[in-house]
């Protein structure tokens, strides 16, 4: 790997991917992203690797988009849309790349899984959670929109009305929350995890590979069509958002501690 953001590690056919910048909750920053981009690309092209498991270290998933490096050329308008209209077009060439790959990849998630890292895990085709993974679509909270497709695969995955419950509302859910809505495949212990992951990623890689190949490729056909243009649609108007008084007074807030005041009409 390029640098010591992402582990990877291929055994018993399965590559594991592990987010590990555990200062910022393994934020999705540009490095990061590189980095698990050239994972993913190792990963799809190693015909050694029938099944991918995406993770994050030290107990967490990530914490999403990398506030830091978002606000490193400070408020200034155009500086500021320009850095977020990167890095949402980086989060989106992941979510197209864990669709585009033809092997099944299993999302491990623990502790934080909030804002673009929790849509990069509904671009996963599978989802185990430890009962102590918080999930939010964090994005409204900020001023901004869900991006890494948010809105798409939620509506895709859960309907239009509770998607615009999430996404509007901003609140945090558990993962028997997740459960419930059908987001993950399965709930346990944080102290089984590991165990559940690998053991349905190697029930996978004993399944035939030209079948899941194809499988998911109908998947994709059938159900997410459309991710390329809603990807698109995220990143014009996610650059809109960032030059807007209600981000500068949300980020402002986030980072401040306190309750954000938002007077735009």
């Amino acid at each position: 790997m390029p640098n010591d953001l992402v582990c990877y590690h291929v055994a018993e056919r399965i590559a594991t991917i592990t987010m590990n910048d555990p200062q910022s909750l393994n934020a999705i920053s540009t490095d990061m992203k590189k980095a698990l981009m050239t994972a993913l690309l190792d990963a799809d092209s190693n015909d050694d690797v029938r099944v991918i498991v995406l993770q994050g270290g030290n107990q967490n998933f990530s914490s999403g988009g990398d506030i830091k490096e978002m606000l490193e050329n400070g408020l200034e308008s155009e500086a500021l849309a320009e850095k977020i209209e990167a890095m949402v077009s980086d989060v989106a060439e992941l979510s197209l790349k864990l669709r585009a790959i033809d092997k099944p990849i299993i999302a491990k998630l623990e502790g934080a899984v909030a804002g673009a890292a929790m849509n990069l895990a509904l671009t996963c085709d599978f989802r185990i959670a430890a009962n102590n993974a918080k999930f939010v679509q964090a994005f409204v909270n900020i001023g901004l929109i869900p991006d890494a497709g948010g809105i798409y695969l939620l509506t895709k995955l859960i309907g239009a009305a509770k998607t615009t419950e999430l996404v509007m509302l901003g609140d945090k859910l558990s993962a028997a929350d997740m459960l419930n809505l059908d987001l993950v495949n399965e709930v346990t212990n944080p102290d089984t995890l590991d165990e559940r992951v690998q053991s349905l990623a190697i029930r996978l890689s004993q399944k035939p590979k030209k079948a899941l190949a194809t499988i998911k490729d109908m998947i994709n056909t059938q159900a997410f069509m459309g991710l390329n243009e809603a990807l698109d649609m995220e990143v014009h108007q996610q650059t809109m958002m960032a030059q807007t008084a209600d981000f500068k007074e949300g980020i402002s807030a986030f980072m401040e501690k306190r309750a954000p005041n938002y007077q735009s009409n």
